[in-house]
């Protein structure tokens, strides 16, 4: 059985990502597809809008065979760390291929780029260098020093969300000397941030958020996004009380923020250059996330990055927890179809990392990342309904979709 993988959020899964899954199939001629997915909080540093397992149904209801989790680890980090992680774990379950949707959709570009920059490595970071102490961020000052070379013709436009990603996982596969061969297809209409609705039946993960959090839009979502997506959405708010975001976490953000000194926050992972101070000045006056976001952006830090600060400051992430992980430890299974489920005996005996369907029969300190970010995604569920969602993570055995 010939199996091909896509790394994903689904949050939610939506007509595209229906898309996606089909064409990897389709490109990688593949039988299996195989999911490497964020947990409950992300790489952009929020909550997902559902949980993890809700979001795990969806795949599998979606055309995906088998799930598994990003360790938070991973998850919550800049682009390359986290392409790291989930090409570890594509590589571990023997994926032949990968496919990701990009805005070129032409993966030579993504090849030729990948030459480019290795042949000029020493000019590039000068450039970037000089780009930083400008105050601006990284992946801004990346795209500014490559639109700097004259022969850049054929070449990926860095400035593209899904490009700097697409171009990260084929960084990753060289640096493991993974076989696995990249594949991409084109993004369908829709842009990444987009906040509209981009065309009848296809838009963004961000709009369909947007959407669901503006009632007074009225703007159904109906046709962009399957209709179990739709049912399990419907089954989650009811169940939980609403859809995640930011804003249900802010008072227990702003009371983690006020009850530490500048020095206990200095040892948060990626708290530095003196942005200690500016949290607890802007946690002080601020009533809500959004306004305290406001206050505390600068040039050099993304909004992105601020947020996943804010995840390791709630989920209280010591830098020493968080150390440049080459790799994944542990393969956790969170879902399968029965097509998943017998490529998985198939390979099982020579799959790469040990696979944790039951978080009682792994043992290892890594794995306490993504047990305490699932009790702290927890704290903004309603009181009846908590301790639930909490023991979930620990008897929840993966989905099995008849």
């Amino acid at each position: 059985m010939k199996a091909v993988g896509v790394i994903v959020e689904y949050n939610p899964f939506h007509n595209g990502h229906a898309f996606h899954v089909q064409a990897a199939r389709e490109t990688a001629n593949a039988d299996i597809v195989i999911a490497v997915m964020s947990g409950n909080f992300l790489q952009r540093g929020e909550p997902a809008l559902v949980s993890k397992w809700y979001r795990t149904k969806m795949a599998l209801l979606g055309g995906v065979d088998l799930v598994f989790e990003l360790p938070y680890q991973f998850a919550t980090q800049n682009a390359e760390v986290f392409a790291d992680g989930a090409v570890s774990i594509l590589d571990a379950v023997h994926c032949e291929s990968f496919c990701f949707g990009s805005e070129s959709g032409d993966i030579s570009s993504f090849l030729r780029t990948i030459d480019f920059m290795e042949e000029h490595q020493v000019t590039l970071n000068e450039k970037v260098k000089r780009h930083i102490k400008t105050g601006v961020s990284y992946p801004k000052a990346l795209a500014l020093s490559f639109q700097e070379f004259n022969e850049t013709e054929g070449l990926l436009n860095l400035a593209k969300p899904n490009n700097i990603l697409g171009f990260q996982y084929i960084k990753s596969v060289k640096k493991l000397n993974s076989q696995m061969k990249p594949l991409t297809v084109a993004r369908m209409n829709a842009n990444y941030h987009d906040e509209h609705f981009a065309s009848e039946t296809i838009a963004s993960a961000t709009s369909i958020r947007k959407a669901l959090f503006s009632p007074e839009d009225a703007r159904p979502i109906d046709q962009y996004v399957p209709e179990q997506t739709r049912e399990l959405l419907r089954e989650f708010s009811n169940l939980y009380g609403g859809f995640q975001q930011w804003e249900n976490y802010w008072g227990y953000l702003q009371f983690r923020i006020l009850q530490c000194s500048p020095e206990e926050l200095r040892n948060i992972y990626e708290v530095e250059e003196g942005i200690e101070n500016r949290l607890i000045a802007a946690a002080l006056t601020s009533s809500s996330f959004q306004e305290f976001m406001e206050k505390i952006k600068t040039k050099r830090y993304t909004w992105t990055r601020l947020q996943r600060i804010c995840v390791h400051i709630l989920t209280n992430t010591a830098r020493e927890g968080m150390k440049k992980p080459e790799s994944a430890k542990y393969l956790r299974l969170l879902g399968m179809t029965q097509q998943g489920k017998a490529y998985l005996n198939k390979v099982k005996s020579g799959l790469k990392l040990p696979l944790v369907s039951k978080l009682s029969s792994y043992k290892q300190k890594e794995i306490m990342l993504d047990i305490k970010a699932s009790q702290i995604y927890a704290f903004a569920l309603p009181e009846k309904v908590r301790n639930e969602f909490i023991q979930q993570e620990f008897k929840q055995s993966p989905i099995i979709l008849e």
